[in-house]
C-alpha cells in the first residue's frame, strides 16, 4: 500500500469526490507503471494543499467507477489517473506519468 489515502469502495469514491473540491486519484497495481505516480503524488501532497489526493486498487470490483468512466475508454495502460474538480471529470491519462507531467495538469486545473 501507498503512503496515500485509499478509496477502498465505490461509495468512498462518491463521498471524496462530492466532499472535496480538487481531487486526484491514481486507480493502479503496485506495479512498475504504478509506483513512479504514487510517488510522485506523495511528494507533492504537502506542495499542494488544496488537492486531495488518493490512491484506489485497480482489481476491486468498485473500481469500475473510475475504470468504466468514459474519460478512461480505450485506456490500455496502468495507472488510470483521474482528476476531479467540483465531482466532475477535468482530466483524466493512463500509464506512467512523472512528476512534472502531474504537476502540470494540477496547475491548469486546480489554481
Amino acid at each position: 500500500m501507498t503512503n496515500l489515502s485509499h478509496v477502498m469502495s465505490a461509495d468512498d469514491h462518491k463521498k471524496v469526490i462530492e466532499q472535496n473540491e480538487n481531487v486526484m486519484i491514481c486507480c493502479g497495481r503496485m506495479g512498475p507503471m504504478c509506483i513512479p505516480v504514487y510517488g510522485a503524488m506523495e511528494e507533492l501532497e504537502s506542495e499542494y494543499q488544496n488537492i486531495k489526493f488518493y490512491d484506489m486498487e485497480f482489481d476491486t470490483p468498485d473500481a469500475r467507477v473510475i475504470r468504466n468512466a468514459p474519460e478512461c475508454n480505450g485506456f490500455m495502460g496502468l495507472p488510470f489517473v483521474v482528476y476531479y474538480k467540483n465531482g466532475k471529470i477535468v482530466h483524466a491519462s493512463s500509464s506512467i506519468l512523472s512528476k512534472d507531467q502531474i504537476k502540470s495538469v494540477l496547475d491548469k486545473h486546480f489554481q
